[in-house]
């Protein structure tokens, strides 16, 4: 790996910069790991509950293009330090609060705010601070940190938890989490500087063109969410998966896409962005097919195993979704509209993910979880279809 001089300026910015991004990693890892089965386990959440949560989690990245609106005069480091304060007080709830579902739900919320508004900062610091023509390295090197700190975090569950479990561990790692962010916080606090937020990144920017491109974000971003909200669910309420599994499984999957996403994006520069959309379809319908009724073709153990391998597919399978970034670019006539329209996509994103999660759990929880991934298919191919209608840069060239 290059020496971070070469990507980076070189100032002490930067080292607490990314100091702030791997513990705030670490501390996400341990929060991750263990959240879903707190909400099963301890605050006795159901199917339905689930969905409520997830609504009130996604609620922040739609309010997140009226809150830069608002504060547009704070500088992105102001609003980078915002958001771990935010953080913090959401991871503090958590380890703070009664084990009620509205008071859980609300940290969760007060968390995913802070999450947010850091999400949206990153980019603008990054590039501010990274060397001329390196911004591409020095964003790529930003989310290796922070994977390294969540792979730590995961394991970390993963280790205690198939020794203890209960409410009480449950506790002790909330206050863990809550310290990192902490330390994390004073890290983002550290960091100097007065960069201007990337307005137009973050402006919405509808356009005739990009029809099939917004339809197509839709599509992925309603069935992302199953797999996002229930995959996990699934396993800890119909199959019993400890914190330790899950946590497990979020690593197994994290380490996957790590070494995979190079491949992936290989392979949409060599087939085309239209041809990946369309074929990765076939791999989805046999992984909601296998996740819905696997426990109906194969004894439980194996059932189970069966769904462990096919969330792990299925992450794999949604770096897919690179390819349709690609096709932005193929249309575009600057790059100033390429991240305008992205923006765009992933607000369009956000918007339908929050009503699939409220209704999704009132489908597993009314007509059961087969009918659930079968739409979830029905949708994947629907993204398939729509993609297939396309055309790419290529053909209009050709005609």
């Amino acid at each position: 790996m290059k020496k971070f001089k070469e990507i980076f300026q070189d100032n002490k910015i930067v080292k607490m910069f990314l100091l702030s991004i791997l513990v705030t990693g670490l501390s996400y890892g341990l929060y991750k790991g263990m959240l879903d089965n707190f909400l099963a386990e301890v605050v006795m959440m159901g199917e339905m509950d689930r969905g409520v949560t997830e609504f009130f989690r996604e609620l922040p990245g739609i309010l997140l293009v009226f809150i830069l609106a608002v504060f547009y005069m704070l500088s992105a480091e102001t609003m980078y330090k915002a958001g771990a304060v935010i953080m913090l007080i959401g991871m503090a709830m958590h380890a703070a609060l009664p084990p009620t579902k509205v008071l859980t739900t609300l940290a969760i919320c007060m968390y995913s705010l802070g999450e947010h508004i850091q999400l949206g900062m990153k980019s603008a610091i990054t590039l501010k601070l990274a060397q001329p023509g390196r911004g591409g390295e020095a964003q790529g090197l930003n989310g290796s940190v922070n994977q390294v700190g969540m792979l730590v975090g995961y394991f970390a569950i993963v280790i205690v938890f198939s020794f203890f479990a209960g409410e009480r561990a449950y506790n002790t790692f909330f206050w863990i989490a809550t310290g990192l962010a902490a330390v994390s916080m004073i890290f983002s606090l550290r960091i100097s500087g007065k960069s201007e937020t990337d307005k137009h990144g973050r402006r919405f920017y509808f356009h005739k063109k990009y029809t099939k491109y917004y339809m197509l974000e839709m599509f992925y971003g309603a069935r992302k969410q199953v797999f996002l909200t229930f995959g996990p669910y699934v396993l800890i309420l119909f199959y019993g998966a400890n914190a330790a599994t899950i946590s497990l499984l979020f690593a197994v999957s994290a380490i996957a896409c790590f070494f995979l996403s190079p491949v992936v994006g290989r392979i949409i520069d060599k087939l085309g962005y239209k041809v990946v959309m369309v074929s990765d379809t076939i791999i989805l319908v046999a992984v909601c097919g296998l996740y819905g009724f696997a426990h109906h073709i194969f004894p439980k153990d194996i059932a189970f195993i069966v769904c462990c391998v096919n969330y792990i597919l299925d992450a794999i399978i949604s770096m897919a979704s690179m390819a349709s970034n690609v096709y932005v670019q193929d249309l575009a006539d600057n790059e100033e509209e390429v991240k305008a329209t992205i923006s765009t996509g992933v607000s369009i994103n956000h918007v339908i993910t929050i009503f699939i999660a409220l209704f999704g759990g009132w489908i597993w929880q009314s007509l059961g979880i087969e009918l659930l991934f079968i739409i979830s298919a029905i949708l994947g191919l629907c993204n398939s279809a729509y993609a297939a209608s396309i055309k790419t840069k290529k053909q209009v060239e050709a005609k």
